[in-house]
């Protein structure tokens, strides 16, 4: 779990915990850890048949390959910057191997290997590595499935019992004369490896699972080998001279411009692949937290540093060049592994198995590593990636990558997909589409694209067939406008207006709407420049997610002619300030915190902050998990959450009536304001859009119709038809300024969010016949099966400030009758004998904060003591998490896992996963 640090001041400071801010951490006697020692058997095992089959494929001597993988695992292992990365002769870099010893011989291209080490340590210390993150992902995949395509088809040869040819164009027209002298014995090797390859991780049941955790490939040419020794078949075999005769590097021989394109082609894969296999590999740590507490980051300069070495020394000792190679890093992290103690024991275990198990090796039929080989070509066309380049419109860069490096080579192909990949950008810089129709009278000029100096006479042409004094509502439907657009729009607004016309912009880059804009003050809002001089909204520039309400000024109400709904606000054109409060400075009679805020306004349905909509700062399509849509959050939690797509149950006075997975549901006594319109609205009712309220609501709905609905209908559809799967339970306050899906960054399906006063989980059977959050934890944990609970505090809790300034004799209301689940906390903090919760690098700035941090502890104590919770804790099924959010400073604190003191460590950017 987690906590928060600083203790009281009257506390004295813990000897084990003063220490210098930035001195050096004690130094520690390095140690071989067990999860080490068996990650890298698992991953020698998978290395030993793929580094002998990626040298047969690739023409050197099979020696090579072991070469490749020792040094691979030793010095890339011991220098790199991704300590659980691991790197050897990698299938991506086949084809360039192969047809550089096709054209320069093994010895040279052993030096240009060196050649290319050198480059890379160069690359390395001008510290550029992020640069090559800068390439299409499509161009990476098409250039791996073309290489994919070209090892699949040669290594066919050999499964038949044949010899490949140097290009894939002749391997295709020798195939027919191939498959009528097939080879039987080698063909049935083949097939036997090919079967175990996909049938063994598919074994069922209890057997199986024991079973599975052998690695694949090993089991393939094992069974293979042996079944070939047994039957006594006569096949070409391993052929591992001796260590004497290997050949090393010699001087480069051949045209000077053909060796410096050789050097640059095996930099540039071999750099791409593995800064790309590094950031993978933070991805899957960041998945496991049991490594990723003991794992860090990788640092991509540092990891083509140690690229480059290993590639130095390699091509040196004569070995094949070296890449991150993703197949044997994947298994290095699922099977446990937590530092780079795994990658560098599996170098010396294929030191040892080259020195002491050539009789054995030399039992292995090349058909079946052949077969090996092939398949991992054919899983290189992978069709997860083909979907994601269809789903972005790239799969134009990823076809002309993909022929490319088949029929022309790595470099060519590379070439040819970074032309092609320009090509379509500036094509969509230049596709803007502007449509006009007319509507009840109301002209709509919707502009669908980015507005550039090319776009500006389509513009001019579509603006100037709207009538003079007509009402325009002018669309913007993309997220760049250059000057010349800028001012041919500026332009015609104002000649528009001038002559009587009216004009609303609509603009998804800000999210605003602006109703009369005078002179140019419209446009300049729609494009960020001078939102804040709007006479008619008060878009606040720090809402970066632009999907906040605008609020009415009491100027544009009196235009319209209800000075009686005008509210006060308490926040100044920037957004500053602070609302009211009571004079205890504890919750209102409605449950709102009383306490700081946004500095927005009280409208009558009882909602504090923003009125009306934006649009996402990130339009795109929802990932198929929803990651990523929280920039679809509305930031009032005070209405209905349906952009959390989280079931908020537990204390909530609004019934919610959104119909899909993602709707919320609402039963109980929260105070968290979602009355008033929202619940006319959301029952059916006819709405009164005279009222300021109504009309912002009105608003919202409108802006998620036109904007926010396509981008997420198809996830919402998906999640209506398989249901709700969220992985985590988040309890928290109800308080309006915490958005669940905003500081979670999760989306649709991902939550299933309690909100009550005070974020209370109360204990069994103190509920008096309130069973609203039990049942939201019941069902959570029984039914949906939850993996995680996190209970969030918040600072400037109003319920925590009750709780301080209650006193005995006050009246029981129901507000009152709920605070008092919250005692327990408050006896908590009295208590001498326990620690204090902490923040991690700073004391609680008052007894508040003190008491917000405690509460979280306790409420997860209050959690355990539900019988589902313990049972599934029991059975290792859940985790609990304690967060604490504060308001103020944007800042996230998470509860130490299993620090006795409480501690909420901060939470930095620098700890988020790519």
């Amino acid at each position: 779990m987690s906590a928060c640090v600083p203790t009281r001041a009257d506390e004295p400071r813990r000897e084990e915990h003063s220490h210098e801010p930035h001195s050096p951490p004690p130094a520690r006697r390095p140690r071989l850890a067990g999860a080490d020692i068996s990650a890298s058997i698992a991953v020698f095992l998978i290395a030993l048949p793929l580094s002998l089959g990626i040298a047969l494929a690739t023409g050197a001597p099979l020696q090579a390959g072991l070469v490749a993988a020792a040094v691979g695992g030793l010095v890339a292992g011991r220098l790199g910057g991704a300590p659980l990365q691991v790197s050897g002769p990698a299938a991506g870099l086949t084809v360039v191997t192969a047809e550089l010893i096709h054209q320069y011989g093994w010895r040279t291209t052993c030096a240009i290997t060196v050649l290319a080490g050198l480059a890379q340590l160069g690359l390395g210390l001008l510290r550029v590595a992020r640069t090559a993150l800068a390439v299409s992902p499509a161009i990476v995949h098409g250039m791996l499935a073309g290489i994919g395509v070209t090892i699949a088809v040669a290594q066919l040869h050999i499964v038949l019992g044949g010899v490949p040819h140097s290009s894939v164009l002749d391997n295709l027209r020798e195939l027919p004369a191939q498959l009528a002298r097939v080879h039987p014995a080698a063909l049935a090797v083949s097939v036997l490896t090919l079967a175990l390859l996909v049938l063994w991780p598919r074994l069922p049941g209890r057997a199986g699972k024991l079973l599975r955790k052998v690695p694949t490939p090993l089991v393939a040419v094992a069974v293979a080998t042996t079944t070939a020794s047994l039957l006594g078949l006569s096949l070409p075999k391993v052929d591992l001279p001796s260590w004497s005769s290997h050949a090393l590097a010699a001087l480069p021989d051949g045209p000077v411009l053909g060796l410096v394109a050789a050097v640059l082609t095996i930099t540039l894969v071999c750099s791409v692949q593995s800064l790309l296999g590094a950031v993978a590999v933070d991805k899957l740590v960041a998945g496991r937290p049991e490594q990723s507490a003991q794992v860090g980051r990788s640092d991509l300069n540092r990891e083509l540093l140690g690229q480059g070495a290993a590639n130095v020394v390699s091509g040196a000792l004569g070995g094949l060049p070296i890449a991150g190679v993703a197949v044997r890093s994947s298994a290095n992290v699922h099977a446990g592994a937590v530092s780079r103690n795994s990658t560098m024991l599996h170098g010396v275990l294929v030191v040892v198995a080259a020195l002491l198990m050539v009789p054995i090796l030399e039992l292995i039929p090349l058909a079946s590593l052949a077969a090996l080989v092939m398949a991992v070509g054919i899983q290189m066309v992978s069709l997860h990636h083909i979907r994601t380049v269809t789903r972005h419109r790239e799969v134009l860069v990823y076809a002309v990558t993909t022929l490319a490096v088949v029929f022309f080579g790595v470099l060519e192909g590379v070439t040819l997909g970074i032309a092609m990949a320009v090509g379509v950008a500036l094509h969509r810089l230049t596709r803007t589409r502007i449509t006009h129709d007319e509507t009840e009278g109301v002209h709509h000029v919707h502009v669908r694209g980015q507005l550039t100096f090319l776009a500006v006479p389509r513009l001019s042409r579509t603006l100037h067939l709207v009538p003079q004094g007509a009402d325009v509502v002018v669309e913007l439907d993309g997220s760049f406008m250059d000057h010349a657009a800028y001012e041919s729009l500026q332009d015609w607004q104002n000649t528009h207006t001038v002559h009587g016309g009216t004009v609303e912009l609509v603009g998804r880059r800000s999210g605003v709407r602006i109703g009369e804009p005078t002179g140019p003050t419209g446009l300049q809002a729609l494009t960020g420049v001078a939102a804040e001089e709007s006479a008619d909204c008060r878009c606040h520039p720090w809402t970066p997610w632009r999907n906040h309400q605008c609020e009415i000024p009491e100027a544009a109400l009196l235009r319209d002619g209800q000075p009686g709904d005008a509210q006060a606000t308490g926040a100044d054109d920037a957004g500053g300030g602070a609302a009211p409060s009571d004079a205890d400075g504890a919750l209102r009679a409605d449950g709102t915190d009383s306490t700081g805020g946004h500095g927005g306004t009280r409208d009558h349905g009882g909602t504090r902050g923003h009125g009306g909509t934006g649009e996402p700062d990130k339009a795109g399509e929802p990932s198929p998990t929803g990651g990523g849509a929280d920039a679809l959050a509305r930031p009032d939690a005070s209405e209905d959450d349906t952009a959390d797509a989280s079931e908020d149950t537990g204390t909530s006075t609004a019934t919610g009536t959104g119909a899909g997975p993602g709707a919320d549901t609402g039963a109980g006594t929260s105070t968290s304001a979602r009355t008033g319109a929202a619940a006319d609205t959301g029952t059916g009712a006819a709405t009164d859009t005279s009222r300021p309220s109504a009309r912002q609501l009105a608003r919202g709905i409108s802006a998620f119709q036109r904007n926010t609905a396509p981008l997420v209908r198809g996830e919402l559809a998906r999640l209506a038809r398989e249901g709700q799967q969220p992985s985590q339970l988040f309890l928290t306050c109800a308080d309006s300024r915490l958005v669940t899906s905003m500081i979670t960054s999760s989306g649709p399906g991902d939550l299933f969010v309690v909100r009550n006063v005070g974020n209370l989980v109360p204990l069994p059977g103190r509920e008096s016949g309130d069973d609203s959050v039990a049942a939201a934890i019941e069902y959570a944990v029984d039914v949906l099966e939850v993996r995680s609970i996190t209970v969030c505090g918040h600072s400037g809790c109003g319920a925590m400030q009750a709780l301080l300034a209650s006193e005995p004799g006050t009246a029981q209301t129901p507000l009152r009758r709920w605070l008092r689940h919250g005692e327990p906390s408050l006896e908590r903090m009295s208590d001498e004998d326990r620690p204090w919760a902490r923040l991690a690098g700073r004391a609680p700035a008052d007894a508040v904060e003190q008491l917000c941090l405690t509460n979280v502890v306790q409420q997860l104590e209050h959690l355990r003591a539900h019988e589902s919770v313990a049972r599934a804790l029991r059975a290792g099924q859940l985790e609990l998490h304690g967060m604490y959010f504060h308001v103020g400073e944007a800042q996230a604190y998470l509860l130490a896992e299993g620090h006795e003191d409480r501690v909420f460590d901060h939470v930095g950017v620098a700890d988020l996963s790519a």
